[in-house]
């Protein structure tokens, strides 16, 4: 079974990394990212495809030009980048969502935004930044990725073990 992320994450400072920390069995994909360009409509996550225990470096776009599922809670100003994706779930788990950055994350189903669990960070010098879970039920999902500072952003689904 994963363990959730140490309690103190939220307060370690950043340390400098001599080498890459070790990753869990549903993490090992990380390091080794598919590339996939993110979707700026509902519709076009049709081609926006997530794997379950696939990392995927997705290119996302400038947030004037992606319609949003449901508005993000932070969705970024003008200057910021996100984009959706589509993931399916199928069995009934806690899923995690680990991301290589701080940028806001929404699991949407059915026009409703599914409530997350539990947040943290990565394990230090992992390269995952953020990591929310969400009880799921089998069926399809938009992940909605918003307020990135960038154009790119790796990305993980996973269940949890």
């Amino acid at each position: 079974m994963l363990m959730p992320w140490p309690a103190s994450a939220a307060m370690e400072e950043p340390v400098a990394c001599s080498a890459p920390a070790e990753l869990a069995q549903p993490f090992l994909s990380w390091r080794d990212p598919i590339a996939l360009q993110a979707a700026s409509t509902r519709k076009g996550t049709a081609k926006a495809n997530l794997s379950a225990g696939q990392a995927a470096a997705l290119t996302l776009l400038p947030t004037p030009e992606v319609a949003y599922v449901l508005r993000p809670e932070k969705p970024g100003g003008s200057v910021s980048f996100g984009g959706l994706a589509r993931f399916v779930v199928p069995t009934a788990a806690v899923w995690r969502v680990a991301l290589g950055s701080g940028a806001w994350v929404d699991v949407v189903k059915d026009g409703k935004a599914q409530p997350s669990v539990a947040h943290g960070h990565g394990p230090q010098c992992s390269g995952i930044r953020k990591m929310v879970d969400y009880e799921l039920q089998p069926g399809s999902y938009t992940l909605q990725i918003s307020a990135n500072g960038e154009d790119r952003l790796t990305v993980l689904v996973t269940p949890l073990q």
